[in-house]
């Protein structure tokens, strides 16, 4: 079965070894950052991507954390944001007074996770940051800064890791890209 999976992976950009290592690296800044907070630590995921990110992720944190997810789309059907952010699942918890730290798995335009930290905000959360397993700042359309990043990567479309293709693919344990043939006459 796992022959079958690579066929869909170009090239393998960060393997399990390396996604460890920099997630380890990642939970002792986070904790030595929220240490001294008197506030309520929650991370907020953001569904299905940064769902295996999360999981590993929390494992490294030494603190007190809670966690819940969240359902956001500015895509649609498309593979192009629209930048018109709806939130499918919303939190199942109040954040009034709350550390949140959102928890993803790719930034690149920056239309949801801009939308994502004014409304957390407005709903009281004492402060809102942001970790992400990948950055791919070239597709930036707005301006967001993300606190914590696991790895820059160029405009490649990224599979693995919680990451999909036509939502297969996410229980690769690396991070590759996608063959092209899979998605070039589609776009």
């Amino acid at each position: 079965m796992r022959e079958q999976l690579s066929n869909y992976v170009e090239r393998v950009l960060y393997t399990p070894e390396q996604i460890q290592a920099r997630v380890k690296e990642l939970g002792a800044q986070i904790t030595k950052d929220y240490q001294e907070s008197r506030a309520d630590f929650l991370l907020v995921g953001i569904l299905k991507g940064a769902s295996v990110f999360m999981a590993d992720l929390m494992k490294e944190i030494d603190l007190d954390v809670e966690i819940d997810f969240m359902s956001v789309s500015s895509y649609g059907s498309s593979t192009v944001s629209s930048g018109d952010v709806r939130i499918i699942k919303d939190l199942d918890q109040h954040i009034m007074g709350k550390d949140i730290l959102i928890v993803e798995d790719i930034i690149d335009t920056g239309y949801t996770l801009d939308y994502l930290k004014k409304n957390l905000l407005s709903r009281g959360a004492h402060s809102v940051k942001v970790a992400a397993i990948l950055n791919k700042a070239e597709r930036r359309v707005t301006e967001v800064e993300v606190d914590y990043v696991g790895f820059d990567i160029p405009d490649e479309y990224v599979i693995g890791y919680g990451m999909d293709f036509n939502q297969k693919l996410r229980n690769l344990p690396y991070i590759g890209t996608l063959n092209p043939v899979y998605y070039r006459d589609k776009q």
